[in-house]
């Protein structure tokens, strides 16, 4: 699973992009709420317990920053408008299910379609996950306490960079370096200390590859490393079949 322990100052991140995300947050949850806002009655008292910790959290380590929402909105909705961050909120009932949720920048998958589902369902289109990584995922999820968090990174190359991908094909990435995108979420695992759900947040960085090959030397054949040595079924799925090839071309 690629899990590290999370220092509990760094639980969110802002950075120079916070006014053009949260505006595009805004935006998103104005005419297209269905599809980034996703709730059962299930997720409601986690969700309540997640926005206090949350505005708990920014008191703590980001004092100046303001943590005013509008008590009209589904709390995981205020949340969501707090940080850069898009949050998931998963009970545990007869397994862990995905309860509420706000996702404005998915990477490719669809936020409606999801919720309810258990974890097994969430990551059934993922290559290996039934045989390698269902089991110790579930367990992990059992056994993570209320004082230790953690986060991994996960990544992709897309053809483009617009952060709101819902259901677009994943098409390997063509046309020069210019014109390919390297995605990575930042994603973390905390458990909640009184409704005891798990809270799984998502921050979307994008960058130019082109932009990247400039100012890291060791980008290119770290990306050329990934790519051939990945399984070709995660090549299928992740939309890379090729991708080492034209990349070679293109350099």
């Amino acid at each position: 699973m690629g899990l590290r322990p999370l220092d509990l100052s760094k639980w969110l991140e802002f950075d120079v992009h916070e006014e053009d995300e949260r505006s595009l947050k805004a935006a998103l949850l104005e005419h297209d709420y269905d599809a980034v806002v996703a709730t059962n009655p299930e997720g409601d008292e986690a969700s309540v317990e997640l926005l206090r910790e949350l505005k708990r959290f920014l008191h703590e380590y980001h004092p100046g920053r303001a943590t005013e929402t509008n008590a009209g909105e589904h709390p995981v909705v205020q949340v969501s408008r707090l940080a850069q961050e898009d949050f998931c909120v998963l009970v545990k009932e007869d397994t862990w299910r995905l309860r509420a949720a706000c996702v404005c920048f998915p990477s490719r998958w669809d936020l409606a379609s999801k919720i309810g589902t258990t974890l097994d369902d969430i990551h059934s289109p993922v290559p290996l996950y039934e045989h390698e990584l269902a089991r110790p995922t579930n367990a992990f999820f059992d056994r993570l306490g209320t004082e230790k968090w953690f986060w991994r990174l996960n990544w992709t190359l897309l053809d483009s960079p617009v952060l709101h991908q819902r259901t677009s094909a994943r098409a390997a990435p063509s046309g020069g370096l210019d014109q390919w995108f390297f995605r990575v979420e930042r994603q973390t695992l905390r458990r909640l200390p009184i409704t005891g759900a798990i809270i799984f947040t998502i921050r979307t960085y994008v960058a130019s590859a082109a932009a990247l090959r400039e100012s890291d030397d060791e980008f290119v054949p770290a990306l050329l490393h990934a790519l051939d040595t990945a399984p070709a079924s995660v090549q299928e799925y992740k939309g890379w079949t090729g991708v080492a090839a034209r990349l070679r071309d293109a350099l």
